[in-house]
């Protein structure tokens, strides 16, 4: 598949002995919306900035639309790209912010009163196209920051962990107001975050990075339920991993360690006496009454060693026989639970992921 926006082999390195960004190769396609995901020092942040031109490859090659950028200075990409601190002209209104590139593209004045007008609106700031960014919220600021972006009409769309310095209930505003511009205007968007909900909650897909390369691009839902490495199952969510043998691949019969016999997801593309490990999320742990054992395809003895209380919900953290659990339940069906007590738990075959040993 050949994207709209395509990256193949990428690589960077800093004074040829930090590789930042090691292989990469992504194709995202006119109008899809792709965050880069992962911990500080990934290469996620590097990438962005050699698609936008700020650094050059030292290998590979970044097109879009078919042509070769690499030797196309910044400013004449056509990309528009926001960035964590707003960079806005304080001295400048924000119609003069957001009407900047314009300026610099020699835009006719009528055209570009229009276009600012637009993008403005667009952003829900028409009423304060006369103020200057110091009489603006931080949520505000980035508004104007994301319509100077858009102004111009770019081929990408370009964002650089843009809520990072909000609050969190600035933040899922301006999550819902660029997913809701983005499906208005269908752009190309590449979204940068370290912040999981970020990305599971916004984009069309999700590549996750680390050490320089991208371990799984998928929809979100499948680099959450179907992980490609242990790495994107640890660093997506909260996760349990069992290490676990397959005995039956046909009937999908695990051996794990103080567990004994589970039946995971049938069939299971191992061979016999293969090592695997199963992911298996909090949440679809559940405590079960005395009596209805047979509800669940897999039992356990679990001891209960610390509670964490989120208010919606209960984290328990203890252990059955020798392996660590975490087990996510509803406040409601918490309630007497005690730290020190025993419980059984159980959970179905289907709600376990396979990933090789």
């Amino acid at each position: 598949m050949t994207g709209y926006l395509s990256l193949r082999e990428v690589r960077k390195s800093y004074a040829g002995l930090v590789v930042a960004v090691d292989g990469v190769s992504l194709e995202v396609a006119k109008g899809e919306f792709v965050t880069f995901l992962g911990p500080s020092g990934s290469g996620k942040t590097t990438t962005l900035m050699m698609i936008a031109g700020f650094e050059h490859p030292d290998a590979g090659t970044i097109s879009i639309g078919g042509r070769d950028i690499g030797p196309v200075p910044p400013h004449a990409r056509n990309i528009g790209v926001v960035f964590q601190n707003y960079a806005l002209f304080p001295h400048m209104t924000i119609a003069e912010n957001v009407g900047f590139p314009l300026r610099m593209r020699k835009v006719a004045a009528a055209e570009a009163r229009r276009r600012v007008e637009a993008a403005l609106a667009m952003v829900g700031l028409a009423m304060r196209a006369d103020r200057r960014p110091r009489e603006l919220s931080g949520g505000q600021q980035q508004r104007v920051a994301l319509a100077r972006a858009l102004v111009f009409q770019p081929d990408l769309l370009l964002l650089d962990e843009p809520l990072g310095a909000l609050d969190k209930n600035l933040r899922e505003q301006m999550q819902v107001e660029i997913r809701r511009i983005h499906r208005e205007l269908g752009i190309t968007t590449v979204y940068v975050t370290h912040d999981q909900t970020e990305a599971m909650t916004m984009s069309d897909r999700i590549a996750v990075f680390n050490n320089g390369r991208i371990e799984q691009a998928a929809p979100p839902l499948d680099v959450y339920f179907r992980p490609a490495t242990r790495f994107v199952g640890g660093f997506v969510g909260d996760s349990n991993f069992l290490d676990a043998v397959v005995t039956d691949p046909r009937q999908g019969v695990l051996e794990a360690e103080g567990l004994g016999r589970l039946l995971g997801p049938a069939p299971i593309a191992a061979a016999r006496g293969a090592r695997v490990q199963a992911l298996l999320r909090p949440e679809a742990i559940h405590i079960v009454a005395p009596g209805s054992e047979a509800a669940y395809a897999n039992g356990a003895d679990f001891r209960i060693e610390s509670i964490v209380n989120h208010g919606e919900s209960v984290l328990l953290i203890g252990a059955a026989g020798p392996q660590r659990l975490r087990v996510r339940v509803s406040g409601l069906a918490a309630q007497g639970i005690r730290e020190g007590e025993r419980c059984l738990i159980g959970w179905d075959g289907p709600a376990m992921h396979l990933i090789a040993g």
